[in-house]
């Protein structure tokens, strides 16, 4: 999560703190006489909440959204919201998640938690057909095609494995996530192995996350392909949530934008 704010953290809490002390005396009675409204805390304990450890105690009770908005107030605040124990808390807490092995390649990962983000690793047997495997899943056969990126059904033979969206959010309830970059998605998913063990046999291994070399891969092509330097490439796969193609229809938008 970075941060939006380029001012000075001192800056700003001074700023505060002395607006803060001008306005006490002068509303004094005003204070005595109205003693039982609720004062907000930013503007009458401010300094409070230049401790690391205090906003460690909030913010491990925010949400995702509302953590990526703390990490936006100044840098400190960003130090302690983009801490790798207050992303993973916030992003297990909505499933019950027990925990999430594995470090994305894009920091935009963190930002959506919803059951999209989601998947159940199915290693493809004999005998497997899409259709049959949105029965035994209780999915659709084009949420399956979707996320695996298949135009038929026979694109199943040629692969180890197939992503299968999740459509009950209990089966998150105490298991443990591994965050991948599926070769054949083409995105970063939290992928749920059966007893939670990955199958190490499998190619796509090779392919998850925390791989560097996969990331430069991955901004190579969309450089190439969008006719752009190294770090326009590198944006547009930072704010895509992992996904070439995302980040290609939105430097399509920009530039159709721009035209208009």
């Amino acid at each position: 999560m970075g941060c939006c704010c380029d001012e000075d953290d001192g800056d700003i809490f001074r700023q505060l703190i002395n607006s803060n002390f001008s306005s006490s005396s002068s509303s004094t009675a005003t204070a005595t006489a109205t003693a039982t409204t609720v004062i907000s805390p930013m503007n009458s304990h401010f300094s409070a909440l230049s401790s690391t450890d205090i906003l460690r105690l909030i913010f491990q009770n925010l949400p995702i959204p509302d953590l990526a908005r703390a990490s936006c107030v100044c840098r400190l605040w960003n130090s302690v919201a983009s801490q790798r124990e207050m992303l993973t808390r916030a992003f297990v807490a909505p499933w019950k998640l027990n925990h999430v092995i594995g470090d994305p390649l894009s920091g935009s990962f963190w930002r959506d938690n919803s059951l999209a983000k989601f998947a159940i690793s199915h290693r493809i047997s004999r005998g497997d057909t899409v259709a049959s495997l949105a029965v035994k899943y209780a999915v659709q056969v084009m949420d399956i095609k979707r996320l695996n990126n298949m135009i038929s059904d026979h694109g199943i033979y040629s692969r180890e494995r197939l992503l299968i969206p999740i459509s009950n959010p209990d089966i998150l309830i105490s298991r443990t996530c591994f965050i991948e970059l599926d070769v054949y998605a083409k995105r970063e998913v939290a992928v749920l192995y059966p007893n939670d063990v990955p199958d190490t046999r499998t190619t796509y291994v090779s392919n998850r996350i925390s791989s560097e070399e996969s990331n430069k891969k991955v901004v190579d092509s969309l450089k190439r392909s969008m006719h752009v330097d190294n770090e326009t490439a590198q944006y547009y796969w930072s704010v895509s949530n992992g996904d070439p193609r995302a980040a290609f229809a939105e430097f399509s938008a920009d530039l159709n934008w721009g035209r208009d």
